[in-house]
């Protein structure tokens, strides 16, 4: 495993095992989460002997940003290069004045949990080009910490909603939210971490079970079979009725609220019979709905509502009594939808003819 997936117990077992004393784990990581220190070599109160041979074990892998889009005072996006070449984005998201105040320092990053996606969700860019393979608990730490690193920014909360499916690749998210959360890691509050899941019914019930007060986000983004099938093809394998059944199941557990995401794609899901049905659906297990207006993707036929539709879908959710939010801000300009910056760079490499 590679440095940045090993826990504080991980670390106090392998470096007993070296013959170090206990308080080396410590030490490490120090070094790795509070100075962030990324070479062996610096690590200055380690024996010689001990800094080689991490250097040996845990040769440097980090991400490298190949591209970012976006501006300082805006959404930005990320696009890194893993050590086998594979390519990922993350998202850093500012406070939004609406919500938060001019003075806020609120910053949001959406971390990927896979390289692509097997779900192949209608909407969505990341599985275009189908599944490749799961993130380490590494990798996806890893995103926070070089995002960080290149925005000189304080990140105060994650959320798992960039490429792939997080409930898909379970072990490896829960490792990685530990180290996130850990005093001894990154030390991000739970409740500041939210998990988004197409709807992988067993994964929510076992995040249920989870102690950490971590947040579950569904996309929803339909209030019946017929139109979320349509949408997202794990419909078919968890319909909403079961999927409602686990929220509740979720709610009653953590005590805490949910979150439905909404996609609205003109003339698929944005009548005001779906507005008023996800109504009944939100209040059933006391979930607050995100509405997003859809992000237009090259390869992808649907397009986002006008404006004027958009406000009376909302408005119907907020008559009905639902805590709803209408994301407005315009970001096709940074290829907002995820994946979607992956698949130009990928698509301009394979169309760059090869010199002999």
């Amino acid at each position: 495993m590679e440095a940045l997936s090993l826990t504080k117990t991980d670390w106090e077992e392998r470096l007993a095992a070296w013959g170090q004393p206990a308080y080396r784990a410590a030490q490490v990581l120090e070094w790795i989460y509070q100075r962030r220190v990324r070479d062996w070599r610096e690590m200055s109160n380690l024996p010689a002997v001990l800094r080689e041979r991490l250097e040996t074990e845990f040769p440097a892998a980090r991400l490298v940003k190949i591209r970012e889009t976006g501006a300082r005072d805006t959404t930005r996006k990320f696009l890194f290069r893993l050590a086998d070449g594979q390519l990922i984005e993350s998202v850093l998201i500012p406070a939004s004045p609406a919500l938060y105040g001019e003075a806020s320092d609120r910053r949001t990053i959406c971390i990927s949990s896979q390289v692509g996606c097997a779900y192949g969700c209608k909407f969505c860019a990341s599985g275009l080009e189908g599944w490749k393979r799961n993130l380490t608990a590494g990798e996806i730490v890893d995103q926070f910490l070089q995002v960080e690193a290149e925005s000189g920014e304080k990140i105060n909360n994650i959320v798992f909603m960039g490429m792939g499916e997080p409930m898909a690749n379970y072990d490896n998210l829960l490792r990685a939210i530990g180290i996130l959360n850990a005093p001894w890691g990154v030390g991000v509050g739970a409740r500041h971490m939210t998990v988004s899941t197409s709807g992988l019914v067993p994964r929510i019930r076992d995040l249920g079970e989870q102690p950490l007060q971590v947040r579950l986000a569904i996309s929803f983004h339909g209030a019946t079979d017929d139109v979320r099938g349509r949408i997202m093809p794990v419909n078919k394998k968890y319909p909403v009725e079961e999927l409602l059944a686990a929220c509740e199941d979720y709610v009653r557990l953590k005590k805490q609220r949910l979150t439905f995401e909404f996609i609205l794609i003109r003339d698929i899901n944005d009548s005001p019979e779906q507005a008023r049905l996800l109504a009944r659906q939100a209040r059933r297990v006391n979930a607050k709905v995100n509405l997003i207006p859809y992000n237009t993707v090259e390869g992808l036929e649907w397009d986002r509502p006008d404006e004027v539709q958009q406000e009376a879908f909302l408005k119907i959710l907020q008559q009905a009594g639902i805590e709803a939010t209408l994301r407005r801000e315009k970001v096709h300009d940074i290829a907002a939808a995820c994946g979607q910056l992956r698949l130009q760079v990928e698509k301009s490499v394979a169309e760059t003819p090869v010199l002999i």
